[in-house]
């Protein structure tokens, strides 16, 4: 019986050691050389993954800087592989926690608005207030607009962590409630975690795809 319930989110490893951020390294250990080596069906998935997601970031970046799209891809690699990571049994879910999450979306969004403020400082004066707002309401414009590009880094990190956080916990009361339960509600509650796990398995997807998109059109603004 779990004494908290978020207690699966608890920063431990099987032998008491202190290893769990070891699992954002391991889908580096779970490709074989072979894949990079040797041109495989799996590489030339991958190939087509990477270049699809070049040429939609490189529509919303723009020719401005050239090799801009690989820190994106880069990030979409390294979440959806911890995405993934977190969804087999008694792996830590590095990107449930906001230590790695905000380490993420924090020196993004600040190397972006330092960016912009040094070299486009008109620009990023004019994207305070929209085109067409009455002048009475410029000054209240100012203000909102600053407020929701000061909170950016933080939603980007709460709304990766807060997904990852809620698909676990799901399944998590749904597991526990297992050995209480009669025969034909455990072959139900298996379908449904089965369905979950499928649900989660596209989150995973979504929310790499929907943190690196939303990084990509932060930057494409201080342009």
């Amino acid at each position: 019986m779990m004494t908290n319930l978020f207690s699966s989110f608890d920063p431990s490893s099987a032998l008491n050691l202190s290893l769990n951020w070891l699992s954002t390294f391991l889908g580096i250990m779970l490709i074989p050389s072979s894949f990079w080596l040797i041109p495989s069906r799996y590489n030339f998935l991958w190939i087509k993954i990477i270049m699809t997601l070049h040429n939609e970031f490189k529509l919303l970046i723009g020719p401005s800087i050239k090799g801009s799209t690989l820190i994106f891809i880069s990030l979409f690699s390294m979440i959806l592989f911890n995405n993934f990571l977190g969804l087999f049994p008694y792996i830590f879910t590095s990107t449930s926690h906001m230590v790695l999450t905000l380490t993420l979306a924090l020196p993004l969004w600040l190397s972006f608005m330092i960016y912009g403020w040094v070299n486009h400082t008109t620009h990023m004066l004019a994207h305070l207030v929209p085109q067409g707002t009455p002048p009475a309401l410029m000054s209240f414009m100012v203000l909102i607009e600053t407020i929701s590009n000061l909170i950016r880094p933080g939603t980007l990190a709460i709304r990766l962590s807060a997904n990852m956080i809620a698909g676990h916990l799901l399944m998590t009361l749904l597991g526990s409630t297992g050995p209480s339960t009669s025969i034909m509600m455990i072959n139900l509650l298996l379908v449904i975690q089965i369905l979950l796990l499928i649900l989660e398995s596209a989150v995973a997807v979504i929310q790499s795809y929907v943190f690196a998109i939303l990084s990509t059109l932060y930057s494409s603004e201080v342009n």
